[in-house]
């Protein structure tokens, strides 16, 4: 958490708000959560006079295309960005502030400090520093992402289907939440084997990945703890999931009282009526 939904969404806000406006300085609060360059210093000089002309998300990571290279951003577990004005007091968890010329700012916080940020120089390919990004898979949304390239990804593993689609270089941006709720609504137990799922069983998760997500973004994305948009406002999606984070409630669709049980550490939320 933040997943792709969550993630999507901010891109779009930081969109609407912070681009083709100089940055004109910034301040660190925590060195570490600077991931590139080494020193803090030059992340803010590297930023500092340039301005964001748009930003592009890849899996779970945040690209801002700058007038001189890429600002990097990766939420992990709590992390969000806020645009406020500069003179609102500051949180106690705040990590990072990139200062506009307009009084606003971009503020990082991260509760937990695993979040990242980096500043790609110019004529740098932005894969050679954010190294995470030469592991992720195709993103749902890309034409790329049909039956057959799913099909292939998982065929002849012999791991649950849960713990699959998990993994960024099978499908980049899912997590938790969503891949309960895509193997809900394709009908599959979270421990069937990958290389048991049959066509018509790959046809509805393809189908179900993309429409959970869809779903989600419509409303903003999903706030069970600390996931905020860049204004502040909560997402939604918790509201009407189907599955995550409901166990022993009734299902929506048949009244079973969903289960839950552990598959590589991670919750799984599923219907036992509903998924075969």
């Amino acid at each position: 958490m933040p997943e792709l939904p969550e993630v999507e969404t901010v891109r779009r806000g930081l969109n609407q708000l912070t681009l083709n406006q100089e940055i004109i300085g910034g301040d660190v609060l925590l060195d570490r959560t600077i991931a590139y360059p080494s020193s803090v210093s030059e992340f803010i000089t590297g930023i500092k006079g340039s301005a964001i002309t748009a930003w592009h998300r890849r899996g779970k990571y945040l690209l801002g295309e700058l007038t001189a290279g890429w600002l990097g951003v990766h939420l992990r577990m709590t992390g969000q960005l806020l645009w406020l004005h500069r003179e609102e007091s500051l949180h106690k968890h705040t990590r990072v502030r990139i200062f506009f010329g307009d009084e606003h700012e971009l503020r990082f916080v991260d509760q937990r400090t695993f979040g990242q940020m980096w500043w790609v120089p110019p004529n740098v390919a932005v894969e050679s520093v954010m190294t995470g990004l030469q592991k992720l898979a195709i993103d749902p949304f890309s034409p790329e992402f049909t039956v057959e390239y799913l099909a292939n990804k998982l065929k002849n593993r012999r791991r649950p289907i849960k713990t699959t689609l998990l993994d960024q270089s099978v499908v980049a941006g899912l997590g938790n939440i969503y891949a309960d709720e895509a193997l809900f609504l394709s009908g599959v137990l979270p421990e069937t084997l990958c290389i048991d799922l049959q066509q018509e069983q790959l046809k509805r998760l393809h189908s179900s990945i993309i429409q959970v997500l869809e779903a989600s973004i419509e409303v903003g994305g999903t706030t069970f703890s600390n996931f905020l948009n860049v204004k502040g406002v909560n997402g939604n999606y918790g509201g009407v999931a189907m599955v995550y984070n409901r166990a022993g409630a009734p299902c929506r669709v048949c009244g079973t009282a969903i289960a839950r049980t552990r598959l590589a550490g991670r919750s799984s939320h599923f219907c036992v009526q509903c998924q075969r």
